[in-house]
C-alpha cells in the first residue's frame, strides 16, 4: 500500500520551521510495510487544502494528515477535509464536555473558538489524544471505488506521534497484509553521479523490485536499496544480492556496504591496525577533525591536530621550515608533505596528514586556480601528496578537500 504524509501549516513554509513528525511517521510505516510514496507541505488556506487533499486520495491509500486540528481561525484540516470528500461535521457532545472539564482542571475559562476541536467528520472514529485538546480522527471509506484510508492527527510532536503509535498504529496492523522492507544503503567515496549511475544503472535497473536510489553530496555517493516481500528474508535476500553484485562494479570505489561514514571507516581502519593518525589542517579550518571527533570512541585512533592556518602556525605546529614555504608556497605539494610528516612527527601518531589549499573565492592564480587542494600522507615508510582542483562555492570545496582527504587516508591504511 502507498501512502502520502501531508504536513499542514504555513509556518512550514518559511526558513524558520520545518517538517519532522512525516520523519518519524516514515519509519513506523515502512516498519509495517507500507511505503511512502509523497510528501506534501501545505499552508493554512482552505482551498488549497482541499486541493492537496483530493489529489492525496487519487494517488495514494492512506493520507495521514498533521496539524490544523486547533481551535484558532487559520486551523481548517477539519473543514478542508470535509469539503474535499463532501462530509458533513457535527460538534460531537462527549468531546465538548472533555474540553470543558480540561478547562476546568486548568482553572481556567474555555474561550468558544475551542469548542471547534470537538467537531468530527461524518463516519471517522475518534482518536484520543492523551497530550493535548485537539482529538486525532480516523476515516475508512470508498473514495473513487478504491478504499482509503484517511488520519488526522495534530500537530505538535509530543501529540501527533504517540496517538499515532497508540491509535493508528494497531488498526493499520489489522488492515495491512503482511509485508517487509530490507534496506541497505552502499557509499562510495569521489566517484561521480553521472559516473556512478552509468556504471551501476545496467546492474540495478534488472531488479524491479529493489528500489534503487542514488545520492550524491561533496564527493559522497550513498545507494539506497529498498525492498518490500512477504517475509524479510525474501526482502533481505533481494536486497543483499544486488548489493553484492553493486558492490563488485564499484571496486576500490566502495568503503562502506552497510552505510557507515567515511570517517566510521577510517576509523575501524585504524583500530584494525592499532594506528593513531593526526591532522594538520590549513584551508578544512578543522572539518576534518570534526568529522573524525563526530564518532563516539574516535579518541582510541585519533589522537588530536592542528589548524595552521597562517604559514607562522605551520612552522611553530607542524614544524614545517619557513623557507620552503617561501620557496614553494604556502599551497604546495612540498608544504602538503611536510605537513603530514611535520604533524606525524609530532604528535607521534602513527599517520599524518596534512591539507592545504585554495578555497576561494579569492586567492587563486593562474598556475594555482581557486578550489587547488594538496593533501599529504605520512606514516613510516613514506609520505604521499595527491592534489585535486574542486568546483563550487568556498563550502563546497571544504567539504570536498575533507572527503578527499578522508578517502586517501582509507586507500592507505588499505
Amino acid at each position: 500500500m502507498k501512502s502520502e504524509i501531508v504536513a499542514v501549516g504555513s509556518e512550514m513554509l518559511t526558513p524558520f520551521r520545518q517538517d519532522t513528525n512525516s520523519l518519524y511517521l516514515t519509519e513506523k510505516l515502512n516498519e509495517i510495510g507500507v511505503t511512502v510514496a509523497f510528501k506534501t507541505v501545505v499552508g493554512d488556506r482552505r482551498k488549497d487544502l482541499v486541493r492537496v487533499i483530493q489529489t492525496a486520495l487519487e494517488r495514494a491509500d492512506i493520507v495521514i494528515l498533521m496539524g490544523g486540528l486547533g481551535p484558532t481561525e487559520d486551523d481548517l484540516t477539519r473543514e478542508a477535509v470535509a469539503d474535499a470528500l463532501s462530509l458533513t461535521l457535527r460538534r460531537d457532545g462527549a468531546l465538548v464536555a472533555a474540553l470543558h472539564a480540561r478547562a476546568a482542571a486548568w482553572r481556567i475559562s474555555m474561550p468558544q473558538n475551542n469548542l471547534k476541536q470537538a467537531d468530527v467528520l461524518e463516519g471517522a472514529v475518534v482518536l484520543a489524544n492523551q497530550n493535548g485538546s485537539a482529538p486525532g480522527q480516523w476515516l475508512d471509506m470508498v473514495y473513487s471505488g478504491y478504499r482509503k484510508l484517511v488520519m488526522l492527527l495534530p500537530g505538535p510532536p509530543h501529540e501527533c506521534r504517540p496517538l499515532f503509535d497508540n491509535e493508528c498504529l494497531p488498526r493499520l496492523g489489522k488492515i495491512i497484509p503482511e509485508r517487509h522492507i530490507a534496506r541497505r544503503t552502499l557509499r562510495a567515496a569521489m566517484l561521480p553521479e553521472s559516473q556512478a549511475d552509468k556504471l551501476l544503472a545496467p546492474i540495478y535497473s534488472t531488479y524491479a523490485d529493489v528500489e534503487t536510489t542514488i545520492l550524491a553530496h561533496a564527493g559522497d555517493i550513498q545507494l539506497l536499496l529498498i525492498c518490500g516481500k512477504p517475509t524479510m528474508e525474501a526482502a533481505r535476500q533481494r536486497v543483499d544480492e544486488l548489493a553484492g553484485k553493486l558492490e563488485e562494479a564499484l571496486g576500490d570505489w566502495i568503503y562502506s556496504s552497510q552505510g557507515e561514514s567515511l570517517e566510521q571507516i577510517v576509523l575501524y581502519y585504524l583500530g584494525l591496525r592499532q594506528a593513531t593518525l593526526a591532522v594538520a589542517e590549513s584551508c578544512t579550518g578543522g572539518l576534518i577533525a570534526q568529522r573524525i571527533t563526530s564518532v563516539a570512541g574516535a579518541s582510541r585512533s585519533f589522537v588530536g591536530g592542528t589548524v595552521v592556518y597562517s604559514d607562522e602556525l605551520k612552522t611553530a605546529f607542524a614544524g614545517v621550515p619557513a623557507e620552503l614555504i617561501a620557496r614553494h608556497g604556502a599551497v604546495s605539494e612540498e608544504v602538503a608533505a611536510a605537513l603530514a610528516n611535520g604533524i606525524r612527527l609530532q604528535t607521534g601518531a602513527s599517520v599524518g596528514m596534512g591539507v592545504t589549499g585554495i578555497a576561494g573565492p579569492t586567492g587563486g592564480t593562474e598556475s594555482k586556480p581557486v578550489g587547488l587542494v594538496y593533501v599529504g600522507v605520512s606514516d613510516a615508510q613514506k609520505t604521499e601528496v595527491m592534489s585535486r582542483t574542486f568546483r563550487g562555492d568556498r563550502q563546497r570545496v571544504r567539504e570536498y578537500a575533507a572527503q578527499y582527504a578522508l578517502d586517501l587516508v582509507r586507500h592507505r591504511l588499505m
